[in-house]
């Protein structure tokens, strides 16, 4: 008789990450999202010049024995990372430079292709105190897909909504945890080291993922993921070896409000139903025989009947006789072309985007 398949248990799991992810069931998570020990090395205490000290990561999980050690752990968490990971799912990983040039070479080493490196630019860093280096003011982030082939989620248009209409780029301006966001113990101090801001989350994750779908952080903390995740309508699984950041996060999750479903997802244009131009001459929206135009009056073509255009040399589609007239190798007809209306003209793509509405 064949082992009952394991139980995939929402929440904060507690625990060794290496423990419970083995628990967890193959292909099972959408995204996974890290934040592991950065393996800092400090050495002694950090003063500010006025002699306070400085706050600095001095816990037993950022310390390993040396750099064998720390890239053994690497690889058997990231290993067990991919088993978890969907075929088309994907992983985020943060770290700085005391760690993320060894992960990124585990990472290509265990098969997974880097999408891209994004660099967090912090908006308030902290100062280099001994004013000896540059101040350490980003860290970096790499997102991977499974493999090369992998079909990976990227909500382009939501990116670039969230960046006012322009094209999200690949470094990001956000500042360091801090205010209200900032968890503090009864004495006023930070309850975790390196809690990361929620805004930083919110980009990942819309970018990343769609509502409904999976995400795993085996190095929890306090639960900035599972916070973020759930006021997104995202599931979530984190793992959490410390009883008390544990407690915090299921804490901070549980009076998280999630927003209504119809708010959580941008719909991308690529997936938005198709619309051929010879639909809009079916049903009469632009009758055959109707002369389109572009925006400045200089190019023009008639529609025929089975919804190709012809001009004086050319014919085709929308998109092929607009790229013909300006001498482009491809062009956008949607974009490209108007018909004339009592009101004046209206490009065709209205048409389109009326036709896309009554399908919804």
């Amino acid at each position: 008789m064949e082992a009952a398949a394991p139980l995939l248990e929402e929440g904060v799991i507690d625990g060794d990450c290496l423990d419970r992810m083995a628990d967890l069931p193959e292909a099972s998570v959408d995204l996974v999202f890290a934040d592991p020990p950065y393996n800092l090395q400090l050495n002694g205490e950090l003063h500010r010049p006025d002699n306070s000290r400085v706050d600095g990561v001095e816990d037993d999980w950022d310390k390993f024995a040396d750099f064998a050690e720390y890239d053994h752990f690497t690889r058997a968490w990231l290993g067990a990372a991919k088993r978890l990971l969907k075929p088309a799912g994907a992983l985020w990983v943060i770290g700085s430079y005391h760690n993320i040039f060894r992960i990124g070479t585990a990472l290509q080493d265990l098969g997974f292709w880097i999408l891209n490196d994004v660099v967090w630019r912090k908006a308030n860093p902290m100062p280099n105190f001994r004013g000896r280096r540059f101040t350490n003011a980003h860290e970096t982030l790499l997102w991977c897909a499974p493999d090369r082939s992998a079909r990976y989620t990227f909500n382009y248009d939501a990116m670039k909504a969230l960046n006012d209409e322009l094209q999200m780029r690949s470094d990001w301006l956000i500042p360091i945890c801090g205010g209200p966001e900032r968890l503090r113990d009864e004495a006023g101090k930070k309850a975790h080291p390196t809690q990361k801001p929620e805004a930083l989350l919110h980009r990942v994750l819309l970018a990343s993922t769609r509502p409904g779908e999976l995400v795993l952080d085996p190095f929890c903390g306090t639960g900035t993921t599972g916070a973020v995740a759930k006021r997104l309508g995202r599931r979530f699984i984190g793992i959490e070896r410390d009883p008390a950041y544990a407690a915090l996060a299921r804490d901070r999750i549980a009076a998280v409000t999630q927003a209504d479903s119809v708010l959580l997802a941008t719909q991308s244009k690529r997936d938005a139903p198709r619309v051929p131009f010879g639909s809009l001459v079916e049903r009469g929206m632009i009758r055959p025989g109707e002369v389109l135009f572009d925006q400045t009056g200089r190019y023009r073509a008639r529609v025929r009947a089975d919804g190709s255009l012809i001009s004086a040399d050319h014919h085709g589609s929308i998109h092929a006789v607009a790229a013909q007239l300006q001498g482009a190798p491809a062009w956008n007809g949607w974009a490209f072309w108007y018909v004339e209306r009592p009101s004046g003209p209206v490009p065709i793509e209205a048409f389109r985007q009326q036709v896309r509405a009554e399908r919804q």
